[in-house]
């Protein structure tokens, strides 16, 4: 496409190309190729996805009420919510509507999702990319548990022989030559800014959540009966409620597994309070001190999400992060968002490595197709089919198609969802007033008193300069982490309250049998999945799967270019970065990495040179 101008960025791949493949700490394959400037600033990006998902081949023609447990297999770290969505999509278009019961333990195992995934996320596969391991060897542990103190004095493990004790295990694993989980990272890069005690502190909570988070998904284990894939029920969930009758000892909910489960979202809370919120704020204080609030892109003008949990069943109005579109930055409007209409959300081919009858035109997700069409070409295009040296954007260069709404790219995912949540409660929504207040006091923490604790000049940055970065895009998770939590109780309370008001009902059973269903029926079903808007749709024909079409968060952000040329958000997030050293992309890995990318987690085994080596038969 050589240059051209697209949505605010100049596009330019004249320059020096610099490739990352595969891109790791992430969920799937994907493979990112930039060019840069004399100066080493990011002028053109091309975020491909190298691995095609073809699940919603898998799904035709059979049962909708087996859906759930083929999609859920489309990821292995998003725990559940392909799931959820598949059962939803099949109850909406069954007209089916859930107990109480059943829609409460649903938002406990959604947002035990959220708060396990974004603090994984965070400090297993992304504070590395701000943490440099190595330094921490340096640090006075003395000094570190001073900063501890000063960022989260709450936090009970924090005395300095307790980093020293960390120090030293570290120091073990570098002598030894094998850093484990910290093997190969760009350690010494100049574009790591923390001083050794704050590296220090990090790397002592990458133990401590290492530890913990294998605890918070044991409540997908009691309400689903098993992680990373726990069970769902289209009509409900399927796990009894026994309290005190006969059998409750065994029943999956009964009062020592409830109380466990109240335990657990107790250490989720104080976890995000004491160590995952204070961190999030304290690096990123650091590092925009040192002017680093690039990795914006598409959340600066238009971003996106269908809203999420709903404090009443059914009633969207009370969604506690609410939906819709902002476009071209104006957070003075808030379009609605519909995905049931065909005008609203389409995916696009025209550089995807799929085909359509007419890729001029994008599909909605009821009528969508996917049907592979694996070329790599184009005439700037270097390598072969199983072995690409360098692709060509103005060709088909993605397996990851290019979803837009009503003609738009936008960025999904938690920055979008707090954006979105911070100007409806600006506009006086009562659902979502925590995010205001969250995100007004992050933004306090950030230009006042963390750099007055610190000793740093303060600073006066607006929150439309502070949240589109990938910093904000860091701290967003996080907060939305914290909130999830504290919905979770809430959820938590109500389910207890309801139990002992002497509703055990936890499915509804009217529709199960085929033979109440309509000829024909079509429905949608949406979740606010870890990283992003997440839709199913599904057309059910004569008791069967008729088409299936999943658009997931990662499909919106790592969209490649449509036909007007528009770039998605991995793309446009990483235009216009500087880096210290192209030899070691770390710029390029920490604004990726800020969006969790998920890509087609699971569905492949290869060799090397492309041949099979597996294949796995459904009966």
């Amino acid at each position: 496409m050589g240059a051209y101008e697209t949505q605010g960025f100049k596009m330019d791949n004249t320059g020096r190309r610099i490739v990352v493949d595969p891109v790791t700490r992430i969920e799937g394959h994907m493979r990112c190729e930039v060019n840069l400037d004399s100066n080493n600033v990011i002028r053109n990006a091309v975020s491909t996805g190298t691995m095609w998902r073809g699940l919603e081949v898998i799904l035709k023609g059979r049962d909708p009420r087996d859906a759930w447990a083929f999609v859920e297999r489309i990821c292995g770290v998003c725990t559940g919510c392909h799931a959820l969505t598949s059962v939803r999509a099949v109850e909406d278009a069954l007209g089916i509507k859930i107990p109480l019961n059943a829609h409460l333990i649903r938002e406990m195992m959604a947002k035990t999702l959220q708060v396990h995934d974004h603090a994984v996320h965070f400090y297993h596969l992304h504070a590395l990319d701000w943490v440099d391991v190595v330094s921490c060897l340096k640090a006075d542990p003395k000094k570190t548990s001073e900063l501890q103190q000063l960022v989260s004095p709450s936090h009970p493990l924090s005395s300095p022989g307790y980093f020293r004790d960390v120090q030293n295990r570290l120091k073990k694993f570098v002598e030894s030559g094998q850093l484990g989980p910290f093997a190969n990272g760009y350690w010494g890069s100049k574009a790591y800014v923390l001083p050794p005690e704050a590296n220090l502190m990090a790397v002592t909570h990458y133990l401590e959540a290492l530890d913990l988070q294998k605890e918070w998904v044991k409540v997908h284990t009691i309400f689903g009966g098993k992680n990373p894939h726990p069970n769902y029920l289209v009509g409900g969930v399927p796990c009894a409620i026994n309290i005190d009758g006969n059998g409750a000892a065994g029943a999956p909910i009964n009062m020592e597994r409830l109380n466990f489960i109240e335990a657990r979202i107790k250490e989720m809370i104080e976890f995000n309070n004491n160590v995952y919120i204070p961190d999030v704020l304290a690096i990123g204080t650091i590092y925009k001190q040192h002017g680093w609030l690039y990795g914006g892109g598409l959340s600066a003008t238009n971003v996106a999400d269908y809203g999420t949990y709903e404090k009443v069943p059914y009633d969207h109005s009370t969604h506690q992060l609410p939906g819709g579109v902002i476009l071209d930055g104006n957070w003075d409007k808030i379009h609605p968002i519909d995905p049931r209409d065909p005008e609203q959300v389409q995916e696009f081919v025209t550089h995807s490595w799929y085909k359509y009858g007419d890729e001029t035109k994008g599909l909605h997700p009821w009528d969508g197709v996917t049907e592979a069409n694996y070329k790599p070409e184009g005439p700037n295009f270097k390598g072969t089919r199983t072995k690409i040296e360098q692709l060509d954007e103005s060709a088909k260069y993605s397996w990851i198609k290019s979803p837009r709404w009503r003609g738009h790219a936008v960025e999904v995912g938690p920055l979008s969802r707090y954006i979105l949540g911070y100007v409806h409660a600006s506009q006086g929504n009562k659902h979502c007033q925590r995010v205001k207040e969250q995100v007004d006091a992050s933004a306090v923490a950030i230009n006042k008193a963390i750099p007055k604790a610190l000793g740093l000049p303060e600073t006066n940055y607006t929150l439309k300069q502070l949240l589109p970065t990938t910093i904000g895009r860091t701290l967003a998770r996080a907060l939305e982490s914290q909130y999830c939590g504290e919905m979770l109780m809430d959820d938590f309370k109500q389910l207890v309250g309801n139990i002992k008001a002497g509703d055990s009902n936890t499915v509804n059973t009217d529709k199960w049998d085929p033979a109440t269903w309509p000829k024909e029926a079509k429905g949608v079903g949406t979740v606010a999945a870890p990283r992003g808007m997440l839709g199913h749709w599904i057309k059910i024909k004569d008791g069967k799967i008729e088409n299936y079409q999943c658009v997931v968060p990662t499909t919106w952000n790592g969209s490649p270019r449509d036909a007007k040329g528009q770039i998605g958000a991995f793309e446009a997030s990483l235009m216009n970065t500087p880096m210290v050293n192209p030899e070691q992309p770390l710029e390029i890995l920490r604004t990726l990495h800020s969006f969790d990318p998920c890509l087609a987690c699971s569905t492949h085994v290869m060799s090397e040179d492309g041949q099979e080596m597996s294949r796995v038969t459904v009966r």
